[in-house]
């Protein structure tokens, strides 16, 4: 692909971006340890579940056609204990929720519908109907065979259950990715020395860096780096094994933004730069060509730290979720009422930091590119398309819920 200097709509951009991404090679894993990766194959279930009928309720098993009673109780069912020999006519089996039905039963009466006299039991109350519903039928929940979670699924606690549960104990999941941030500016003093008065403390980077660290994704940084092109070349050389490297600031073209011409002397080639959102304009993509390894992409966002952070989730995220094997790696937006009224947009599509309350969402009231504070107050993201007419409250309006997965 040829470098395109026009500013990329977001979808486009985003797709461009996710066809550079190569998988990652795949590797067996704990199931218990797998928690945040994705499934890199089809998972077939090895069992039924439950492999027999079981009991729903604690009650007795007893024969349908032996209704209405009375019968002789002749044993007792519980969950790891099953009873060893058949019901038979005029028979009953105590039983506990989640044991096996025994032979020969074919419904459950409940405690609370019958009545105990030594060994025999009568029914006081109501027979189930239909008289099967206490019972959880061989593979109820899943069969053998069945495919059971599709390739690309996150793995989380549930899945975790259920893969277990289906008789894996290792699954196939692709290999954890290296992830180096880089960040960069005469501007950025290190975190926890005392800044000049032209200087800030570096934050970027440890913000994109915990952004993006989260199981399977190994993040490391590099900096702060000073504005010499020599400097950010040995940045990049150091960071010649990572998978994906994210820098942040460098990427526009003023005198001190160095990592085109930087991306150049390591001879990594640049697919596209500048998207039109706000903010997150000066975004770069490129990658490098490594022998005997697959490509190294680049990622270089904006400096500003809101627009770090929007381009961080809309891009470097879906990208390392894409490496990673995810069925869905770009975040998903969903219709949220507005709190108030949205202004008119501008010329660019906007993504503005607001707070989602469960029932609707406000935006916050500064918006600048460079303050940390809204977006720190901000679990979403409203998107306002390029040119929007002011929109009133009680709107239906799409909005990224940022403090999802």
């Amino acid at each position: 692909m040829t470098p395109r200097t026009a500013p990329l709509p977001l979808a486009e951009a985003q797709a461009r971006l996710l066809a550079l991404a190569e998988f990652l090679p795949i590797e067996q894993r704990a199931t218990a340890a797998a928690s945040g990766y994705y499934l890199a194959e089809p998972l077939l279930a090895l069992r039924d579940q439950p492999a027999a009928p079981l009991s729903a309720m604690d009650g007795f098993a007893l024969r349908a056609a032996d209704l209405p009673g009375p019968w002789q109780l002749v044993g007792h069912s519980a969950a790891g204990h099953p009873f060893a020999g058949t019901v038979g006519p005029g028979e009953a089996v105590r039983i506990s929720t989640g044991a096996v039905l025994p032979a020969g039963a074919d419904m459950v009466l409940i405690k609370e519908d019958s009545g105990v006299d030594g060994s025999t039991l009568t029914l006081t109350g109501t027979v189930p109907d239909p008289a099967e519903r206490h019972i959880r039928p061989r593979a109820m929940d899943f069969a053998s065979g069945e495919v059971l979670v599709p390739a690309g699924t996150r793995i989380d606690a549930a899945t975790i259950g259920l893969i277990l549960a289906a008789g894996h104990d290792t699954i196939p999941v692709r290999r954890a990715l290296r992830l180096t941030v880089i960040d960069g500016g005469d501007e950025l003093a290190v975190p926890g020395t005392t800044p000049a008065l032209h200087q800030i403390p570096a934050s970027n980077g440890p913000m994109l860096a915990a952004l993006a660290a989260r199981p399977p994704v190994l993040a490391t940084r590099i900096g702060p780096v000073p504005d010499r092109l020599d400097a950010l070349v040995d940045a990049f050389t150091a960071a010649a094994d990572a998978d994906v490297i994210v820098t942040s600031g460098g990427a526009s073209v003023g005198d001190h933004d160095l990592v085109r011409p930087a991306l150049t002397a390591i001879g990594a080639e640049i697919d596209f730069w500048r998207v039109a959102i706000k903010p997150g304009k000066p975004l770069l993509v490129a990658r490098r060509a490594r022998p005997g390894l697959a490509h190294q992409i680049i990622l270089g966002l904006p400096g500003n730290p809101a627009a770090s952070w929007v381009t961080g989730y809309l891009f470097m995220l879906p990208l390392l979720r894409a490496m990673l094997g995810a069925g869905q790696p770009c975040p998903r937006p969903i219709l949220v009422p507005l709190a108030g009224v949205m202004p008119p947009g501008g010329g660019r599509m906007e993504f503005l930091r607001s707070q989602w309350d469960g029932t609707s969402v406000t935006l916050d009231a500064l918006q600048d590119s460079g303050a940390l504070s809204p977006l720190a107050r901000a679990n979403a993201l409203v998107v306002r398309e390029a040119g929007a007419a002011a929109t009133p409250a009680g709107t239906l309006v799409p909005v990224y819920l940022t403090d999802l997965p």
